[in-house]
């Protein structure tokens, strides 16, 4: 009986090794919630900020701890607890129309700012608005300031209108981390700048890109050993939020690599919520966030069709690494004003254009879906145009679902399905209508 229940060290092997950098994730979560529970009496300070464009390096360099709002709010989708917090915020006059990542975080804090993890999330000495394209955030954190009379600082970062940032622009965010922000957490912390210090953390941030980079881009090998918007949000977790510029950052981005390196040289696709995918049957490119209430039960529905994401927007909100930008130890306050401009939700609408074109190129997709969430106007505005002009430069098929972030009552499996099953019918016809053209020919 004994030999029967005992593994081969093969199998074991590479179950330890599949769940590795996951299990590496959620320590590293758990250890940073604890830490903020902990706050006021350690007196680290508390700064929040938002992913895009986040200074995640230089907040860490003064000794604090970052906490970011949008992050705790999907968090709480993903464990089911936001539809009270939404309810809560709509008691106290919250529109319907508001994104509800603000009601999330407005009800949670109501409720007693208890953290995803279930430890309480301490208030913050310092709000920092780092102001990328979505104008939301300048109201969300109003309302945060009234409700913990708190300092705020605001990072203006310009918009690419003409799809470029200019010397000036880059003067102009460089002046206000000087000038407002690095002041400010002097103040808070009690420590002088110390840019060396930051430097070593920008060292840091440049090793986990250049691992997050190659992860990303397996996808265009076949079958992709990864799936680049369900499987990418945890993959972009760590750097698009707290562990930027950290050796636990770098050490999480090594044991995916390797994870994902296994899974390559073993000609493995992704592993999907019910186990790994037996056949890759679409490549897809994703345009939108994705739900969070019933986010393994969206995944799923691709999963179930064969269909894998190789490529998509969403995992380039908090940074656009894999079109060659890295931070840049040797000048850092000029390049954390490049990083800020570059993020997905500073790019016009040309921009996103052409970097939907570029991944149905450069990742062999047999087509693009947009999934429009309903109160995420910085993703939803325009996608319509984005669909149709997709489709006339690629001349692929393009898709369109709706949900929302974290609410559950804008999630409607049945809709989702049927529209994702008559999309992919409308990808198999196109095969077949190419495979008779082919064979006349």
């Amino acid at each position: 009986m004994s030999e029967k229940k005992k593994p081969t060290p093969e199998v074991s092997h590479k179950q330890a090794q599949k769940d590795d950098s996951m299990i590496i994730q959620k320590e590293m979560i758990a250890e940073h919630y604890k830490r903020l529970e902990r706050a006021p009496e350690t007196k680290e300070p508390v700064v929040y900020t938002f992913v895009p464009g986040n200074l995640t390096e230089l907040i860490r360099s003064f000794g604090c701890l970052p906490v970011l709002p949008e992050i705790n709010a999907l968090q709480s989708g993903m464990r089911g607890k936001s539809r009270d917090y939404i309810a809560e915020a709509e008691k106290r006059g919250h529109s319907e129309d508001v994104c509800t990542y603000v009601k999330c975080d407005i009800g949670m804090a109501m409720a007693g700012n208890i953290g995803p993890t279930g430890t309480k999330i301490p208030k913050p000495d310092l709000l920092l608005l780092s102001y990328t394209g979505c104008y939301t955030f300048m109201k969300w954190f109003e309302l945060l300031r009234e409700e913990y009379d708190c300092p705020c600082v605001f990072l203006h970062v310009p918009y690419q209108g003409e799809g470029n940032i200019e010397p000036e622009h880059r003067e102009y965010m460089v002046k206000q981390i000087k000038e407002e922000v690095i002041p400010a957490l002097e103040k808070i912390s009690g420590k002088k700048y110390d840019e060396d210090a930051l430097k070593e953390r920008l060292e840091l941030s440049v090793k986990a890109e250049d691992d997050l980079v190659w992860v990303l881009q397996s996808a265009m090998n076949k079958p992709s050993p990864i799936d680049a918007y369900f499987g990418a949000v945890y993959y972009v977790g760590p750097i698009f939020s707290a562990f930027r510029g950290t050796p636990e950052g770098v050490h999480y981005y090594e044991a995916l690599r390797r994870e994902v390196q296994g899974r390559l040289d073993a000609g493995l696709g992704p592993v999907a919520p019910s186990g790994p995918m037996e056949k890759e049957k679409y490549r897809l490119v994703v345009e939108g966030p994705p739900n969070w209430t019933h986010f393994r039960e969206f995944w799923q529905m691709f999963a179930d069709e064969g269909a894998v994401v190789v490529a998509s927007t969403y995992s380039k909100v908090g940074g656009t690494y894999d079109f060659g930008f890295r931070h840049n130890p040797q000048d850092p306050l000029g390049t954390m004003g490049d990083y800020c401009a570059g993020c997905y939700t500073n790019h016009n609408l040309p921009g996103r254009i052409d970097m939907l074109c570029q991944y149905l190129k450069d990742y062999e997709a047999d087509g693009f879906l947009i999934n429009s969430v309903k109160s995420c106007n910085s993703f939803s505005a325009g996608q319509l145009m984005m669909l149709r002009e997709v489709e006339k430069r690629t001349g692929l098929p393009g898709g369109f679902i709706e949900s929302d972030l974290v609410d559950p009552r804008y999630f409607s499996a049945a809709n989702i399905k049927n529209r994702l099953e008559s999309y992919l019918q409308m990808v198999e016809a196109r095969r077949l209508g190419q495979a008779q053209k082919g064979l006349s020919a």
